[in-house]
């Protein structure tokens, strides 16, 4: 039997691209040898694409030859000419801006090449908190109160927005993953600051009212109708939010509980609301549903399209607890494709 062509992608330009590095190592272990023949594409942070031997966070550039798109061709070719990579199918273990925004998404739909998870405009809207929470509010989910600043328009007022919103707010990049440029302020003076930083990885920044909540997400696989939720997993952080450093810092003393101590009308609503956002944002393969909770009250928070495959990531885990392992979830993940 011929084994699968499979193009996994990692990197990226985005400020996740060792999230991403560490999240393909671990899809790469878990890719069955005789079932696929695997090529390494390490895209680096200039977006250049490079065919390695590992997944590593450095490129041999000695050693590795850079790869473009040919239109038409269904495939790749190397700079040089002298080879060409025509994939069955395209992972794209990317996270963050032209990973899982729906950039490689559309090259993929251009090659017409099939890809993992979801398309062009729903990994579009996944990445755009704004346009996720107006499609889930449009649908009848509960979101958390939040406006928008643009980069160029006159900055908030703190002192209205606490009148408004909250005293304390959360200031985050609308179009960016893993917690990179969150911020939680309590004053005028840092949420200057915080609109900076966060205005540092998108022009469009959520302002959103904080809530002493707790966080419980879902994940969901397959292609509606066909689609399944997982049970309920909570992110525990050990710092005042689920930062950055505290999902990835070497100190961090954040945890994950599969599945979390919540009640089962508590579950059932989110597994719900989860399956019908996945619907209706178009979705295909998978995605990580993140919901607040306070009490009986579930607030969607925002939707991964690309969740995180590290050792510390939610998505496996949660299917783990399903009693689907690694090496089974990548499986199901390529057969919802090719």
């Amino acid at each position: 039997m011929d084994r699968t062509r499979v193009l996994l992608l990692f990197g990226g330009e985005s400020s996740e691209h060792d999230v991403s590095v560490s999240s393909a190592r671990n899809v790469y272990a878990a890719l069955d040898d005789d079932k696929y023949d695997v090529q390494l594409c390490h895209i680096d942070k200039h977006g250049k694409w490079w065919l390695v031997d590992d997944v590593s966070n450095e490129v041999d550039f000695n050693e590795s030859e850079q790869i473009v798109p040919v239109l038409g061709e269904h495939g790749f070719t190397s700079l040089d000419g002298g080879n060409s990579l025509r994939p069955d199918v395209i992972f794209p273990v990317l996270h963050g801006k032209n990973g899982e925004d729906g950039s490689v998404q559309g090259l993929a739909q251009l090659l017409h090449i099939p890809i993992v998870g979801c398309g062009v405009a729903a990994s579009a809207i996944g990445m755009d908190k704004v346009a996720s929470k107006r499609l889930a509010s449009e649908i009848g989910l509960t979101i958390v109160p939040y406006r928008t600043h643009r980069q160029g328009d006159p900055a908030p007022n703190y002192d209205e927005l606490s009148e408004e919103l909250s005293s304390v707010l959360f200031v985050k990049p609308a179009r960016a993953g893993s917690s990179v440029g969150v911020s939680k302020v309590t004053s005028s003076e840092e949420f200057a600051t915080a609109l900076g930083e966060a205005h540092r990885h998108d022009d469009v920044v959520l302002i959103e009212k904080a809530v002493n909540a707790r966080e419980i997400e879902t994940a969901v696989l397959g292609t509606p109708p066909h689609h399944q939720v997982s049970g309920v997993g909570e992110i525990v952080p050990g710092e005042d939010f689920y930062s950055y450093d505290d999902k990835y810092g070497a100190a961090s003393s954040a945890t994950v509980q599969v599945p979390a101590d919540v009640s089962s009308e508590v579950a059932a609503k989110i597994q719900q609301q989860a399956l019908e956002l996945f619907d209706a944002i178009g979705g295909s393969g998978l995605a990580r549903v993140d919901f607040f909770v306070d009490g009986d009250e579930v607030y969607f928070n925002e939707i991964n399209t690309m969740p995180g495959f590290t050792n510390i990531s939610m998505y496996p885990k949660l299917w783990r607890e399903q009693g689907v392992n690694y090496s089974d979830l990548v499986d199901r993940l390529l057969e919802d494709t090719v």
